[in-house]
């Protein structure tokens, strides 16, 4: 960490260099640990783009970014602002970058896919693909790795069977998703990867019209069809809920296993008391630090007061959702993972327009999960020291490249 003048006026707050350390397990940043602390409002410049942006860390001014719609996401689109990635990665139509109204328009379509019916289905589905790949677990014996024996397998098969992709096409998404969020994949394999995707989409939506199914890509033609979306719109969401479905949920699950592994009295308890599975899966959404650094950025397009720092119009601001959800004001012993916490809503999914709208789906693949791994597998360890796992590099969620069990 390294510490500039400010360039534009002396008296102006210092910009913190934020150099991102490459982290393993469940080891908190240490610059964010000091700055939810100590300066909750803070000038960052990340490794990668031009000038300096705002960085604001504790819970409720978090909650006030995300929500107060002076905070821009369409705003940033083309511009150079400071980031951790290389390349910035918005797609036309995406709704990662977009304000209302348009992006009201295109989560009011993503909500049908969402809605208790499907999601009442896709529950099942998840089961049955999950008893699928612990028969494989189970042949394959011990050792195994499940990151590539079920995390990576069954994020896939849920967002395939959401999205409507034939069995036989999911491997080939699933290395789309995972070039296109990589860092180290390089411009043009990234670029390659989303450009093949959108296309395929537009392809799979494009068969899809007249169908009326529940599936995203039916939904997805049906707003087409009823002029709320565009093609590209109806293809660019899709993406953005492959890339969610299956690399996010993927590491969050493996980290979510990783933590019980490593926390054998909250395990055990766990085991015990089954219908605390809910509760302990908001906990560990809380608790764990499921990315390096910050999201998408946003520029406030006035001069707004944020914990007592007048943020300047057209500067760009970062949220923590990590540090929201270690704020001892909000939360008691933050650090501490604690199955009876009273149930502050977290902020691992984000908050305000932007929420993760796939939020109740993920928490259904992680309760599946959790209770599915050891119902089946009761004595279920890590088969290495937890100190010698290999942790990811360069991906936008953090997760175990492995994850070898016994049992």
């Amino acid at each position: 960490m390294l510490d500039a003048p400010a360039p534009d006026a002396a008296d102006a707050p210092r910009i913190r260099f934020w150099a991102v350390p490459h982290l393993t397990g469940l080891d908190f940043d240490p610059l964010l640990a000091e700055l939810l602390h100590e300066d909750p409002v803070t000038r960052i410049r990340l490794p990668h783009g031009d000038g300096h942006a705002w960085l604001v860390t504790r819970y409720e001014d978090v909650r006030f970014v995300s929500a107060d719609p002076r905070f821009s996401r369409r705003a940033a689109r083309g511009r150079p602002v400071t980031r951790v990635a290389p390349r910035p990665v918005p797609l036309e139509g995406d709704v990662g970058f977009a304000d209302p109204p348009d992006h009201t328009r295109m989560r009011r379509v993503l909500a049908r896919a969402f809605g208790p019916g499907p999601l009442r289905t896709l529950r099942d589905r998840a089961q049955e693909a999950m008893d699928r790949l612990l028969d494989r677990v189970e042949d394959h014996g011990a050792p195994a790795d499940l990151v590539e024996l079920v995390h990576r397998p069954f994020p896939l098969a849920v967002a395939g069977a959401l999205m409507g992709v034939p069995e036989g096409d999911r491997p080939l998404l699933a290395h789309w998703a995972a070039t296109a969020v990589s860092a180290d994949a390089g411009r043009r394999a990234g670029e390659r990867a989303r450009a093949d995707a959108v296309r395929y989409f537009t392809e799979l939506v494009g068969r899809s019209h007249g169908s009326d199914g529940e599936t995203l890509a039916a939904v997805l033609a049906d707003a087409v069809d009823d002029g709320a979306l565009t093609g590209r719109e109806a293809a660019g969401l899709a993406f953005l809920v492959l890339t969610g479905g299956t690399h996010a949920v993927r590491n969050n699950t493996a980290h979510m296993v990783y933590a019980l592994l490593t926390h054998p009295e909250h395990l055990a308890r766990l085991r015990a008391e089954p219908a605390l599975l809910p509760r302990a899966v908001d906990e560990l959404l809380r608790y764990i630090p499921h990315r390096d650094a910050v999201g998408l950025p946003r520029i406030v397009l006035e001069d707004v007061e944020v914990g007592g720092v007048v943020i300047p119009a057209g500067d760009p601001v970062y949220v923590s959702h990590l540090t929201a959800n270690r704020d001892p004001a909000v939360f008691p012993e933050p650090d501490r993972l604690d199955f009876d916490r009273d149930r502050a809503p977290h902020l691992a999914f984000g908050h305000g327009p932007h929420a993760c709208p796939g939020a109740a789906l993920a928490r259904i693949e992680s309760e599946v999960l959790v209770a599915s791994l050891w119902d089946r597998f009761p004595d279920l360890r890590l088969a290495v020291p937890a100190e010698r796992l290999r942790w990811q590099r360069g991906t936008s969620v953090r997760g175990p490249e492995t994850l070898p069990v016994t049992w």
